[in-house]
């Protein structure tokens, strides 16, 4: 019965981290830009969601939060990475540093700006569904089951996207050869814009769903994004099949420290394999793409 448990919790939780490094490490993949305030965008969006269900149902809720995401994803690009990338008084070679210390400070005023309007408490947004699902003999929050059906449905649509339409070719293109791209006519401007408004989609879509299974504070924005970037460097970097591999590597790790040893060292078994695995395999599981 404790095998079940384990094996449905880690499941959904697996899904969820997934979702939340796949947006991660295609942003990376295609612009090249590592986001340092990818926790500070979940924690609003769950935040916004947790703020507005009770005026608006969990629904309504859930749709504002991923919206915010959205629209902190492209307050990050719009206002700290671009100005960065497009500044002449920065070295191109010095670029990547600036991006990845600017994204940081702005994800820690994100932070900072949450806990002083609302408080440093955790939030847990209103559950989508309510009520319990028996599944073989363990009983099983239906919105935990939910949460890994919605995962999975957004990781699917965003297959489709990538390597069934025009523009998903593009966003491939964008992370083999930009300056090829460019030369059949793309602005490469245009496909940024792209992939920062499905990173806000992915973003916003984790952090509502993140903040119903677990809850969130503005005290954990940076253990969310560590906890993203850990999974992309575990899978490679840019390589979205091996975040998810990695997602479920880390997730059943923590799923099975928290059940069999303490559920505060839940986090100790998955650094270990991080530190083992860019140790050994610098490039990640899969390697970088």
């Amino acid at each position: 019965m404790l095998g079940l448990q384990i094996l449905i919790d880690g499941f959904a939780i697996s899904a969820l981290y997934g979702l939340g490094a796949i947006g991660f490490t295609l942003l990376f993949g295609v612009s090249g830009v590592l986001n340092l305030a990818h926790g500070g965008i979940l924690l609003v969006s769950a935040v916004v969601a947790w703020l507005l269900a009770d005026q608006v149902g969990a629904y309504g809720g859930a749709a504002a939060g991923l919206l915010a995401g959205m629209a902190m994803a492209f307050a990050t690009f719009l206002l700290v990475v671009r100005p960065i990338q497009r500044s002449p008084a920065i070295p191109s070679e010095e670029k990547e540093i600036f991006v990845l210390t600017g994204t940081l400070l702005w994800g820690i005023m994100i932070q900072e700006a949450v806990a002083y309007f609302t408080t440093t408490s955790p939030h847990t947004v209103r559950p989508l569904i309510a009520g319990v699902t028996v599944l073989g003999g363990v009983r099983t929050p239906t919105n935990e089951i939910l949460t890994a059906v919605l995962c999975w449905t957004a990781i699917g649509l965003l297959w489709l996207l990538v390597n069934r339409t025009r523009a998903g070719k593009a966003l491939l293109a964008a992370s083999i050869n930009p300056r090829g791209l460019t030369l059949l006519g793309f602005e490469l401007q245009r496909i940024y814009l792209l992939v920062w408004a499905i990173y806000g989609v992915l973003a916003g879509t984790a952090g509502v769903l993140l903040g119903a299974f677990l809850g969130v504070s503005s005290e954990n924005a940076g253990t969310l994004t560590a906890s993203a970037f850990s999974i992309v460097v575990l899978g490679g970097l840019g390589s979205v099949a091996g975040s998810l591999l990695a997602a479920y590597a880390v997730g059943y790790l923590e799923t099975i420290t928290a059940y069999l040893i303490s559920p505060s060292l839940r986090t100790v078994p998955s650094l270990l394999l991080l530190v083992v695995v860019v140790y050994l395999r610098p490039q990640g599981l899969l390697g970088r793409r």
